[in-house]
This record gives C-alpha cells, structure tokens and sequence, in this order.
C-alpha cells in the first residue's frame, strides 16, 4: 500500500476525510443537526428564508387566464441591496413589501432606498417585520416596528404591516414556544400595532409553520388579511380559519428580485387593502 510522507495511508486519508463530510451530508430528508448548521447573523433574516428547505419548491403557477385577476408584487430586504425599481415596474410589479425591522434589535440598512424607490417609480408600497418571538415581547416588537417605519397613512399608497412569522433561521422552529404561547404572542403583536396604526396587520406564514408551531391556531382569520408562502403550482392548504389568502409568495427566484407574488385580486383591490 502506497504511504504519504507524513506516513498515513491513501485509505486512512480517505476515511478522514469521509468523516469530515458527513456530518454535512446526512441521509436524504433527515433533520439538520444544529450543531453543523450555520446560523446566520441576527438582522440578516428576510421573508420566506425558511420555505425552501422546510417545504421544498415545485412549479411555479401557471400563467395565462388564470392569473387573470391577480396582481404582481415583490417583497424585499437589505439582502437585496439597491433595487431597480423601474425594471420592476416595466416588468408589470405595481407593488411592494419591504422590511423595516427585526426584533427590537435591527432596521433594514437599505430602507430608505427600497421604501422611497418603489413609491417614486409609483408602486403602492408597504413594510413587514421579522418577528423573533424568542427576543422580546410582541408588543414591545409591534411598536418598535411602528416606530421605525411600519406605520401606515390613508394616502392610498400604503399598505399595513406585516406580520412575518416563520422558522427561526437563529435556533428552535417556533423560538421555544409552546404553541399557545405562540399564539399569545402573535396576539400581543397584532393588538398592539392595531391600536397603534388602526389597522389590522396581514400575517405571513407557511401553513406547515403555522401548523407546527400555533396548533394551527384559527385565532386571527376574521381579522388580519392571510400572505401564504408556497413555491409550487398552486397555493395548497391554509392555515385553519382563512378561507382565502390576500397573498402568495409563490418563488424566490423571481426576475430582477427573487421574492415574487400574487396579490389576489386586481390592481383595485391592491387599492383597497391601501386604503383600509
């Protein structure tokens, strides 16, 4: 048998590197060992991060007559840098989500950018949050949210907040919450950015989310709009009590922004929800 000059053998040099990789590779569908995950640094999280690699992607929708009635709309972080805003409008993107906040610990570093540049080629535009029930308490997030950038107006070009409620990219799935503290909090959250703005915030969720970590809570369906993310040919299942969905995140690898979606109806009714 051959010998490196360090005097290990070509099979135990195999073999260590064989024990290097696996604990990366794992079998097929297994759950990710936390202790190999890279965990992203805390501000970095933008809508949908999980979605992929908890609910896989299939096809997209398919297009013609029926998605006659819908309208497009991107959602956006600092992830995403400066945008082209008017490449997006030509491409028929008439309007916008992009994060303000996280947690009560980070304001989206490409705000102004994203939030004035989407107004200014003339999108309806609104924000969302990233909640991070695990750091603070849903109020507490709500009027940090509130005070930096996720207010609303009555000026027919601002959408109420968002919720945005999925997978902690930063540890546990449902952030060490039982399902009825889950609930609790998403409670505290839309309570307080209600008495805040006088709006009701539409919650974004993936239903398998929604189930795993709110008991699939039917609590907020008469109240605050539905955003469901779901990369495939169709929208699936909701979450229990809405028997509609406002909108869907149906790619993240969209044109020009990867985050793309269906505003479900057309562009008057984008109009209405701005409106209140």
């Amino acid at each position: 048998m051959r010998v490196h000059r360090s005097g290990t053998t070509l099979a135990g040099a195999a073999l260590a590197t064989l024990a290097l990789l696996l604990p990366l590779a794992g079998p097929a569908g297994a759950a990710e060992d936390p202790g190999t995950r890279a965990v992203p640094a805390r501000g970095s999280a933008y809508m949908g991060m999980g979605v992929m690699a908890h609910d896989g992607k299939g096809a997209g929708p398919a297009g013609g007559s029926a998605l006659a009635a819908q309208t497009e709309g991107v959602d956006v972080s600092s992830h995403n840098g400066n945008v082209a805003w008017s490449t997006l409008w030509n491409s028929g993107v008439k309007w916008a989500y992009v994060k303000a906040t996280e947690g009560t610990y980070y304001k989206n570093t490409s705000f102004n950018q994203q939030y004035t540049g989407s107004y200014n080629v003339g999108m309806i535009r609104g924000t969302y949050h990233f909640a991070t029930p695990d750091t603070t308490g849903g109020a507490a997030q709500a009027d940090y949210f509130v005070n930096n950038g996720g207010g609303w107006s009555k000026d027919g070009r601002t959408l109420p907040g968002v919720l945005d409620i999925e997978w902690n990219p930063y540890g546990a799935a449902c952030y060490g919450k039982s399902a009825s503290g889950m609930v609790a909090w998403i409670r505290d959250f839309v309570d307080r950015y209600r008495s805040r703005t006088g709006r009701d915030p539409v919650i974004y969720t993936a239903t398998s989310w929604w189930k795993q970590c709110t008991g699939n809570s039917a609590a907020f369906a008469s109240a605050n709009p539905l955003w469901i993310a779901r990369y495939a040919s169709e929208v699936g299942e909701l979450p229990a009590g809405w028997a509609y969905h406002t909108i869907w995140q149906y790619t993240s690898s969209g044109p020009t922004v990867g985050d793309h979606n269906h505003f479900n109806g057309d562009y008057s009714r984008v109009q209405a929800l701005a409106n209140g």
